[in-house]
């Protein structure tokens, strides 16, 4: 699937910046902090889904030693 990316002026100068850091072009820059930004949002839902069953399963001991 193809899809055009409009950037401002801005954008594309840190996506030109970013590309020619990493040595690639910026179609690879875009996909890899796609990519990066992704996996960062899943790991992120990944750690409240275990905050809250620590806190469910842990909670009332917590309390009780709070006091």
């Amino acid at each position: 699937m193809s899809m055009t990316l409009r950037l401002d002026d801005e954008h594309d100068a840190a996506l030109t910046k970013l590309a020619q850091a990493e040595g690639v072009s910026k179609n690879e820059a875009a996909l890899r902090a796609i990519k990066e930004r992704a996996d960062r949002y899943s790991s992120n839902e990944e750690v409240r889904r275990l905050t809250r069953e620590a806190i469910e399963r842990y909670g009332p001991l917590l309390d009780r030693l709070a006091q």
